[in-house]
């Protein structure tokens, strides 16, 4: 046994040993990490100390955003900050649900439909038989008034105005001879050579004759209006509506011809119940559509006249209604589909119903004023288009943005949005 004691293995703090004693080439990283805070007196605390530097930086960064009021970042961070938790919740609104104050006319209204038909037309019908010697249009032709459209031969009929003219003739002559007599008779009465029977005899004469005179004078009229007959002309400016005849054919009297429209003015024959005719009234305007074109073509009129009387069988009342058509576009069949208005007020404002509200100090409707609402009393007055609007008479002006929406939960005060689409 040696002389000298065996030495022991160094004891740590925690009562554990030490590692022997390792040359600095031989060193892992772990123990040369240990070394260094063995160094630096903090062998035993190295996570402790790294975690609360850790928390310690992250406290200085949350309280750092706090104070600058940078909430987004703590949103982005998964962090929830409320810095007043009695603030109440912004409410979006609908732009449906808000209405924009404006000045607009405000109508009522009764609806109406039925077929357009031309309010100038005529069927031309022969006046005279014959034979027909020339028909000068065709179907969709433009006439103007007076152009001649057919021509019915005459040349019999000239014959029968001649020979008219001749017995006329023959009647003048005999009605003076006749007058003559009866001067002659009334001398020779004066004188006593005449009896009175004579003179009679002859003034009855002179009568007949002038009547004979009177009744071919008529027939010669008559011959000459047959004459006239034979040629159809145009009565107004118009289209060919239908032609129903050819050149040679022989017609009778009262034969149909030709038909001619005018399309500057249309009628437009319709129906109202007969509660609501009491409404209606010559003058008032009519607006409508045509079936079949674009509802962006609309056209106008007017109330022409009511009827007193409802249709047989029905509970309506026929009215009619003219419609000015100077380009054309509308035609005879078209079925048209419109309102009378009945009654307008130009300029006014006026909001939904629905926007109304009733409290103990009255009516009011919310307006949204920086993006809060708002108590506005108003003063309504009637209402339009079936009681769908309100006509605002105080309390509202143009540009005001109100809610039109009957949202209950909405107050005075609270804050709202309107939300963008």
């Amino acid at each position: 046994m040696s002389g000298k004691p065996t030495p022991l293995p160094a004891v740590s703090e925690h009562g554990g040993r030490e590692p022997s004693a390792k040359p600095d080439w031989a060193l892992t990283t772990r123990e040369r990490r240990r070394a260094v805070l063995k160094a630096a007196g903090l062998e035993s605390r190295p996570r402790k100390w790294l975690w609360f530097l850790i928390i310690a930086a992250g406290a200085l960064a949350v309280g750092a955003v706090v104070l600058t009021g940078d909430e987004p970042l703590l949103e982005a961070a998964g962090v929830t900050v409320s810095t007043d938790q009695t603030a109440p919740t912004t409410m979006l609104i609908h732009p449906l649900d808000v209405t924009t104050i404006v000045p607009k006319t405000l109508q009522e209204t009764l609806r109406v439909s039925g077929p357009l038909s031309p309010r100038r037309q005529v069927q031309l019908t022969a006046g005279v038989a014959g034979t027909l010697k020339v028909v000068n249009v065709r179907l969709g032709d433009r006439v103007r008034q007076g152009d001649v459209l057919v021509q019915i031969d005459i040349e019999t009929l000239r014959a029968q105005l001649e020979q008219q003219r001749g017995t006329l003739a023959a009647n003048r002559a005999q009605l003076a001879l006749a007058e003559s007599q009866l001067d002659r008779s009334t001398r020779l009465a004066e004188r006593g050579i005449a009896t009175a029977a004579t003179l009679e005899t002859d003034r009855r004469n002179l009568e007949v004759q002038r009547a004979n005179l009177a009744a071919q004078e008529a027939s010669v009229a008559a011959a000459e209006i047959a004459v006239r007959n034979a040629t159809v002309v145009a009565p107004f400016d118009g289209i060919v509506a239908s032609r129903d005849v050819e050149p040679g054919q022989i017609v009778a009297n009262g034969a149909n011809l030709i038909q001619i429209v005018d399309l500057a003015t249309m009628s437009m024959a319709a129906v109202v119940p007969v509660s609501s005719s009491r409404l209606v009234a010559s003058g008032q305007t009519v607006t409508f559509t045509i079936d079949g074109m674009s509802a962006n073509s609309r056209f106008s009129g007017h109330v022409e006249g009511v009827s007193p009387t409802t249709s047989a069988g029905t509970r309506n009342t026929p009215i009619s209604i003219v419609v000015e058509n100077p380009e054309g576009d509308l035609r005879g069949g078209m079925f048209a589909t419109g309102q009378i208005v009945l009654e307008s007020a130009e300029a006014a404002l006026a909001v939904p119903t629905a926007a109304i509200r009733e409290d103990q100090a009255g009516a009011f409707v919310l307006k949204i004023v920086e993006g809060r609402l708002e108590r506005q009393a108003v003063a309504p007055g009637r209402t339009w288009q079936a009681n769908s609007m309100v006509q605002v008479l105080d309390g509202l002006r143009a540009g005001d943005r109100i809610v039109s929406a009957p949202l209950k939960d909405l107050a005075p005060g609270a804050p709202v949005s309107v939300a963008e689409i």
